[in-house]
């Protein structure tokens, strides 16, 4: 194209505006949250409704359950957000005395569920 292959004119800046608005699009859709803030409180009601019974789910708690890790170790075991893909797909522990229950979070109950947990293991 003559000129640098740059259209110019009306044509030349209706097509930048059209690419830098896709651009922006983009960048909007891939950072976009689909959840609001994380809310720790929320999370640690979530853990006291569907956890408590066999798992320490605060620091100075213990496991009512001898082979439920407390919730303040996790963060030394792994990052704790690497549990929102399981926790979004449903976890499979490799025991089954206690089993495990069967669960279904929401994106924003997970999002409060790993706040909490971060939040009492110090990571």
């Amino acid at each position: 194209m003559p000129g640098g292959g740059r259209t110019k004119g009306f044509a030349g800046a209706t097509a930048r505006h059209l690419r830098g608005s896709a651009w922006g699009l983009a960048l909007g859709l891939l950072t976009a949250s689909p959840v609001a803030a994380q809310d720790p409180a929320a999370g640690e009601e979530i853990a006291l409704r569907l956890c408590a019974r066999c798992h320490a789910v605060a620091p100075d708690m213990a496991s009512p359950t001898e082979n439920a890790p407390p919730f303040a170790s996790f963060g030394q075991e792994w990052p704790v957000s690497d549990l929102q893909e399981a926790l979004a797909e449903g976890i499979l522990v490799g025991h089954s005395d206690p089993p495990m229950p069967e669960f279904v979070l929401t994106p924003q109950e997970i999002s409060d569920l790993i706040a909490y947990l971060e939040s009492i293991s110090g990571k």
